[in-house]
C-alpha cells in the first residue's frame, strides 16, 4: 500500500489537501484543522476530517444521477493507510474559480448584505426579512474564491457570467440549485433545516460540468434543528457556528478587528464542535459515526 509521501502534493487548502495519483487521479485529503474568520485555529477537532469525508461520501452518492461529481473511491488501496477514513481518490478537473453559494434562509454576509443594500449579490428581496428568514425561493449567491488568508468576496450573477460566459454561469446557478433544493428537501425529512451552502465545480475533458471538493458538510454549510426554529433569533447550528460564536464573545477575549491571531479553543468548545459535527453526520445520514471506516 503507498504512503502518503509517494504522492506528489498539488495544493493546500485551509482544512484540506490535493495530492497526484496519477495523470487523471487526485487523493483529496481532509484534516482536522478548522478555520473561522480567515484564520485557522487551534487545536484542531478530533475525527472532524473523518465526519467531512463520510458525509461528502453520503452525498455525492446520493446525487450522482443529479449531477456528475468527482469521486471515484473513499475505499481504495490507493489511499493510503495513514489517510483512510478521512481521503478521497478523485478525479482530476479544471476547476472553475468561483464559489457557488444557495441560500435558502437569510443569515451570515447574506443577512449583513441585506441589511445594508435590500439585496444578496444583486437579488433583490421583499422588504422584512429578519434574521433566520425562509426566503420564498432559493438564491444563486455566487462569490470570488480567496486565496489562503483572503476573504471571500460575495458577487452578482452578471460578475460571473463577465468571468466565466453566459453559457457556463447559467450551468453553475442551475446545478447549485438544485443540488441545494434536493439536499434541503431531504435533510428537512430529518428534522434538519440546510440554511445554506457552498459548492465546488470543475469541468472534466469533455468540458462536463462535475461537483467537486467536498459537499454538503457542516463546514460547507449551515444545519440548523428545525425543533424551535424562529426566525428573528440567530439559530443553534450543526456546524462551526459555534466556534464563530465563541471567537466574537466576550468570552475569547478576542477583536476580530486587531491583527492579533485568534486564542486557542478551550477544550470545552472544540468537544462540544466534534458532537455537533458528528451529530449533523447521524442525524442526517440515518448512519452510526462509528461504523464509518476507520
Amino acid at each position: 500500500m503507498p504512503k502518503l509521501a509517494d504522492y506528489r502534493p498539488v495544493a493546500a487548502g485551509k482544512v484540506r489537501h490535493l495530492y497526484e495519483v496519477d495523470a487523471d487521479l487526485l487523493l483529496l485529503v481532509a484534516s482536522d484543522r478548522i478555520s473561522a474568520f480567515d484564520h485557522v485555529l487551534a487545536p484542531g477537532i478530533p475525527d472532524k476530517g473523518r465526519v467531512l469525508t463520510a458525509m461528502s461520501v453520503f452525498w455525492f452518492e446520493k446525487f450522482a444521477d443529479l449531477v456528475p461529481n468527482h469521486l471515484v473511491a473513499w475505499d481504495d488501496p490507493r489511499i493510503p493507510a495513514e489517510v483512510r477514513g478521512r481521503a478521497l481518490l478523485v478525479r482530476r478537473l479544471d476547476m472553475v474559480q468561483v464559489e457557488c453559494v444557495a441560500r435558502g434562509y437569510l443569515t451570515g454576509s447574506g443577512m449583513a448584505e441585506y441589511r445594508a443594500s435590500g439585496a444578496v449579490c444583486g437579488v433583490e428581496l421583499p422588504a422584512g426579512l429578519v434574521e433566520a428568514s425562509e426566503l420564498a425561493e432559493p438564491i444563486f449567491t455566487p462569490a470570488t474564491k480567496a486565496a489562503l488568508g483572503e476573504h471571500d468576496e460575495n458577487v452578482t450573477f452578471e460578475h460571473v457570467v463577465a468571468e466565466v460566459g453566459e453559457d457556463l454561469a447559467g450551468r453553475l446557478r442551475d446545478a447549485t440549485l438544485a443540488v441545494y433544493a434536493a439536499a434541503r428537501d431531504f435533510a428537512r425529512g430529518r428534522g434538519v433545516l440546510l440554511a445554506d451552502t457552498k459548492f465546488e465545480f470543475g469541468l472534466d475533458r469533455s468540458g462536463a460540468l462535475v461537483l467537486g471538493d467536498e459537499v454538503l458538510t457542516p463546514d460547507s454549510s449551515r444545519y440548523w434543528p428545525a425543533d424551535g426554529y424562529a426566525p428573528g433569533n440567530v439559530q443553534p447550528s450543526f456546524d462551526k457556528q459555534y466556534v464563530r460564536d465563541w471567537l466574537t464573545s466576550d468570552a475569547s477575549g478576542w477583536d476580530r478587528a486587531s491583527d492579533a491571531p485568534p486564542p486557542a479553543l478551550p477544550a470545552d468548545v472544540v468537544a462540544a464542535t466534534r458532537d455537533r459535527y458528528v451529530e449533523a453526520y447521524e442525524r442526517i445520514t440515518g448512519l452510526s459515526f462509528a461504523d464509518w471506516i476507520a
